[in-house]
């Protein structure tokens, strides 16, 4: 048969397939991929990104590092790309309050394949991880990914964690992964020291337990960093990300800072040069203006809080936010207000949290939008729409 024929006997001859009707995991099956609408209007709020384009600077540094890495795009890159994880060790030490050197330092193509490396090392088949939910719901999704068991542990009704709760939760379970985020996503809530330090101890007493605290927004909190509680606790990994406070969602650049053991462990799981030197070369000439995009993030912090108020104001009920996102409501049904708000050109996240949607800061002008947007929302509705 040609190969001519043997392409159209494909076509005429297997028959319909979907999803359902492969034989993937169990735990994969009834999953959705995780993904936010991305829709064509005019306001889009609705993914945590920066709204605010690199500096011109910035970009030509970008264009110089990467003209000097191309030269060499055919040899792979530092396979332990040792330059950049020195780069971040000392963007840590000196916003965090904790020094750290590059062998407490691992990168890799975004948080979540940071995250998935974790639970390949210290999850998988057999061994489970605890996460408090609401919160970034990659966690779990990374987790059955790589095998590991699903434990969703309880909070209270205003967001924080129930230490109590929690605790006894990781004592009759016993994972082997604890992830705390802070803030936590969605909520934009803040995860005080002592709450960590009570988990890891929890942890720890049910045997060796690493525990990930994911600080993914950590620059735009009131809080400080909780980096410096990973002294002294071999198995405290924070994780964090440039997509968020350095503007640079599309490079695909996250990390860890740990004891050296945990880094040369999840060197055992990453595939072969899995930094390319283009992300290398970027991420680099991003850390060489760090002052620059932090003043961004204050812009952000500033219009957050100016956000708050607003909703407060018009009779929004607002969790206490320490992100570049804000948590809104209570509504009796939270999709209809959010296709509402939709319907004035201004695109939020509906999370599946019952009651509530979350918006993410963007420019001035784009929160002008939304608050307009609400602002006639709740007049259309006199407050109805409020439970």
């Amino acid at each position: 048969m040609s190969t001519e024929n043997f392409a159209a006997a494909d076509v005429t001859e297997v028959p319909d397939l979907t999803l359902d009707d492969l034989p993937i995991r169990d735990e994969l099956k009834g999953q959705s991929p995780y993904g936010a609408p991305q829709l064509d209007v005019p306001v889009r709020l609705n993914t945590n990104e920066n709204p605010y384009p690199l500096p011109e600077p910035l970009v030509e540094r970008i264009a110089e590092r990467v003209r000097e890495a191309a030269r060499g795009l055919n040899r792979y890159p530092d396979r332990d790309a040792v330059e950049l994880r020195t780069e971040l060790a000392r963007y840590l030490t000196r916003t965090c309050g904790h020094e750290v050197g590059a062998a407490n330092v691992w990168a890799a193509n975004g948080s979540n394949e940071v995250l998935q490396q974790l639970l390949q090392t210290f999850g998988g088949p057999g061994r489970t991880a605890i996460g408090f939910e609401p919160s970034y719901s990659m966690h779990a999704l990374i987790a059955r990914g790589t095998g590991t068991g699903w434990i969703s542990g309880p909070r209270h009704d205003d967001f924080t964690i129930d230490v109590d709760a929690a605790c006894a939760s990781i004592a009759a379970n016993a994972p082997d992964v604890v992830f705390v985020t802070s803030p936590n996503n969605p909520t934009g809530t803040a995860v005080e020291a002592d709450t960590v330090l009570a988990l890891y101890d929890a942890a720890q007493a049910v045997g060796p337990t690493l525990v990930v605290v994911d600080e993914a927004y950590g620059e735009f909190s009131h809080h400080a960093s909780l980096l410096p509680l990973i002294a002294g606790r071999p198995l405290m990994v924070l994780s964090r990300t440039m997509s968020k406070a350095f503007g640079a969602a599309g490079l695909r650049l996250g990390y860890l800072a740990a004891h050296p053991a945990v880094v040369d462990a999840v060197q055992l799981v990453r595939l072969p040069y899995h930094l390319s030197s283009v992300t290398q070369a970027t991420a680099l000439a991003a850390l060489e203006h760090t002052d620059t995009l932090l003043g961004y993030v204050q812009q952000l912090k500033d219009e957050r809080d100016r956000m708050v108020a607003a909703l407060r104001g018009i009779g929004y009920e607002v969790t206490e936010s320490d992100a570049n996102f804000i948590q809104f409501g209570r509504f009796e049904d939270s999709h209809t207000v959010w296709q509402r708000i939709l319907d004035h050109g201004v695109l939020v996240r509906d999370n599946g949290v019952p009651g509530w949607l979350r918006v993410s800061v963007g420019t001035p002008a784009e929160n002008d939008a939304f608050l307009e947007a609400v602002r006639a929302l709740f007049r259309e509705t006199q407050g109805e729409i409020t439970a």
